[in-house]
């Protein structure tokens, strides 16, 4: 059983600064993500702000315009300062805020931190230029970039006492992981393709036609585009119902922030589900208001408690 280990119940003057500091970038850069873990307890909350900030400075190097090589050298120097993380190396008074909140992150719940190796590695791959024929290909990117922070998000999180089946709740999250993952790269699927990057497979590029690519506002020609975006939602619904399985595994906020998040990125497929070429036109989003009503229903429990009475009929 994997079980919440308190946070101390002081923390230093440094530290909250560190945490402050990650909680800012986490509300500049992700605003689903902060929607999602203003739910949780501030402790939950400051550990989970530290885990984005360090993954938001993996994203960015991978992202950024500087040469491959550089790139994979930047990288590799953040892998050597998780290890000083790892080791306890990293004081109070350390010039990088992240490494700071980080380490109390470490120190106050049981994180996987080997997850964070996993997300370089995923990273890695793009500075690479790597492309991914099938689907068990693309499955191993996503893992490392997703499933991981899915596996290190239920270390801060924890599993409810009795909770059954709980020996699987790593396998759900990662699985989460990747139905959030196959949800971004249908939505930035034009971005990318500017960007010089495909993620989706090749094998179900030419299934529909579509390996020409997405570099304009519209489906290359005499493709079935929209053929394949319902195959692809398929396949991400498919993944959210299995992760799903985790809810009844977590307490309630945190079970709450797992709802939220995940049913903001279930919208969002239903809009690309209704309208597959407008991730081919721009980003599609979610209002606020909608942001809302989701983050309400996971605060209710009406998705635990529907995946729970499904659970129940399968057994019975």
């Amino acid at each position: 059983m994997i079980r919440t280990v308190e946070a101390e119940p002081h923390v230093s003057a440094p530290v909250l600064a560190a945490y402050s500091y990650c909680e800012a970038v986490t509300g500049q850069q992700a605003r689903n993500f902060a929607y999602g873990i203003r739910l949780l307890p501030m402790s939950k909350r400051r550990a989970m702000s530290a885990l984005y900030a360090f993954s938001r400075r993996v994203d960015d190097i991978g992202d950024g315009t500087l040469a491959p090589e550089v790139k994979a050298a930047r990288l590799e120097d953040t892998r050597a300062m998780l290890a000083r993380v790892r080791e306890g190396a990293v004081d109070e008074d350390d010039t990088d805020p992240v490494a700071v909140a980080l380490t109390h992150a470490a120190t106050a719940f049981p994180v996987p931190l080997g997850g964070l190796d996993e997300l370089i590695d995923g990273v890695l791959m793009d500075v690479r230029g790597e492309t991914y024929e099938t689907w068990d290909d693309l499955k191993v990117y996503c893992r490392c970039v997703a499933g991981a922070i899915g596996r290190l998000s239920l270390g801060v999180f924890g599993t409810e006492p009795g909770a059954r089946g709980v020996e699987r709740a790593p396998e759900y999250a990662d699985t989460l992981g990747l139905a959030l993952q196959l949800t971004n790269i249908l939505r930035d699927v034009r971005e990318d393709a500017v960007g010089g990057r495909t993620y989706l497979p090749a094998d179900d590029l030419a299934k529909f036609g579509c390996s020409a690519g997405f570099s304009g506002p519209k489906p290359p020609e005499g493709s079935d585009f929209a053929g394949l975006v319902h195959f692809e939602v398929r396949r991400a619904r498919a993944l959210f119902a299995e992760g799903y399985r985790l809810l009844p595994m977590l307490d309630r906020r945190s079970g709450a922030c797992v709802a939220a998040m995940a049913g903001i990125y279930r919208r969002l497929l239903d809009r690309i589900e209704r309208d597959p070429e407008a991730v081919l036109r721009g980003r599609v989003s979610l209002p606020g208001r909608e942001k809302a009503y989701v983050a309400v229903r996971g605060l209710s429990g009406l998705d635990t408690r529907h995946v729970t009475r499904r659970t129940v009929r399968r057994r019975a």
